[in-house]
């Protein structure tokens, strides 16, 4: 039993827009990575596609990352008033314990087989000397600031740079429940939100003093989203949007991410690249979705099956993704890096993605949670979960 008691929240079924966005998010990301190591070995499959098409289909990457962010503070939000009432009662240490029995079982076990396959020398796996070594890499995972290690000496291996986003994530969780505690019943909490919305398009561009590492994995740079995120839930929660205001909302939403994500070369012809926007306007949009599908309780259609089964299984996908990209891209260098194989080597690295995302999901990290939980907080349902059991909704 947690020493901090809490509180009983009413169940929550899953929000197929919020699947929906999680499974395009983590999309993206997969095309991104199997497309830089397709650029790394030098294998010129864009050739003759249009370059928005190819900019949209595998160079959203950054995106995707930045709608997780958007996500993840919306249901974070909720989920904690859900169970507190507001967020001037939340309990820090019920707080901390969620974000434990979510993220840490996972995050473990992947760093102990990180180290593993460093020290077996497997390529793509090696931290080397230069940027500090299996040590140093451990102990900027362990302390939020992997992020930070890569801006000073270059990226990580992909299975260890992944974890960047990670570490912004939960530097923003560190002090969240704090800054409730202190500043919600003072009405200075959105206020605070604000100011993080306003600094995220400087912190892509003024303070990155060139360093374009930082420019895309800065803390303030992903804060924006979440922050957004979090006003969007607070929003939701104090207004019932009509029928007809829900639409509106929700086409806004989409109009705006469909902008950034479809027409991404526009954007930055227009300057919102250069100004640091393309990612808040990105946000925007994503929350404005998020509350149009929240309160309409929008159901997908069966043919969208795939993608909200992605999305459900996100951080277990988003985690492992590397180990499918890194062997099936081995092996397609073993045969030769044919051109037709290309296609084959996206599908079927967003396929073996999914399927062991969903076994890690279901044999570990999802029993895991919940054992947690139930020895923390007397069961899923009264620390942190949105809903109980299969239909769970996690941050």
């Amino acid at each position: 039993m947690s020493s901090c008691p809490s509180i009983r929240s009413r169940s929550w079924q899953r929000v197929d827009g919020i699947d929906l966005i999680r499974g395009l998010a983590i999309f993206f990301v997969l095309m991104n990575h199997v497309n830089i190591r397709l650029l790394l070995a030098k294998v010129p499959y864009t050739q003759g596609i249009p370059k928005q098409l190819v900019s949209s289909l595998v160079w959203n990457g950054q995106f995707g990352v930045q709608m997780f962010f958007a996500v993840s503070g919306f249901l974070i939000t909720t989920i904690s008033l859900r169970r507190w009432g507001s967020l001037n009662r939340i309990r820090a240490c019920d707080f901390y314990l969620m974000r434990v029995a979510r993220i840490a079982p996972l995050l473990l076990l992947l760093l102990i087989v990180l180290s593993g396959f460093h020290f077996a020398k497997v390529g793509g796996f090696v931290v080397s000397a230069k940027q500090g070594g299996l040590g140093r890499a451990l102990i900027s995972a362990l302390t939020f600031h992997l992020n930070l290690l890569e801006a000073r000496r270059g990226y990580l291996p992909g299975p260890w740079d992944i974890l960047w986003s990670l570490w912004v994530e939960e530097m923003f969780y560190l002090f969240f429940p704090v800054a409730c505690l202190l500043f919600a019943r003072r009405k200075l909490l959105l206020p605070l939100l604000c100011c993080f919305v306003m600094l995220g398009p400087f912190a892509r561009t003024v303070f990155t003093h060139g360093n374009e590492i930082w420019q895309e994995k800065s803390y303030l740079g992903g804060m924006d989203a979440i922050a957004l995120g979090c006003l969007a839930a607070m929003l939701s929660s104090q207004v019932t949007f009509s029928q007809k205001a829900r639409k509106v909302v929700g086409s806004i939403g989409i109009g705006l991410m469909a902008f950034i994500l479809c027409f991404s070369r526009t954007a930055y012809r227009w300057g919102l690249g250069n100004l640091g926007l393309e990612m808040t306007v990105l946000a925007i949009g994503t929350c404005l979705v998020i509350i149009g599908a929240t309160q309409s309780e929008w159901k997908a259609p069966r043919l969208l099956s795939p993608l909200l089964g992605l999305g459900q299984r996100s951080y277990e996908v988003y985690l492992t993704h590397m180990f499918v990209v890194l062997a099936l891209f081995g092996i397609f260098v073993k045969l030769g890096k044919p051109m037709p194989l290309v296609p084959v080597l996206f599908v079927t690295t967003i396929i073996l993605a999914a399927i062991l995302g969903d076994l890690v999901a279901r044999f570990y990290s999802e029993p895991m949670n919940r054992l947690l939980r139930q020895r923390w907080g007397d069961g899923p349902e009264k620390l942190g979960s949105a809903v109980t059991r299969d239909n769970e909704v996690s941050a």
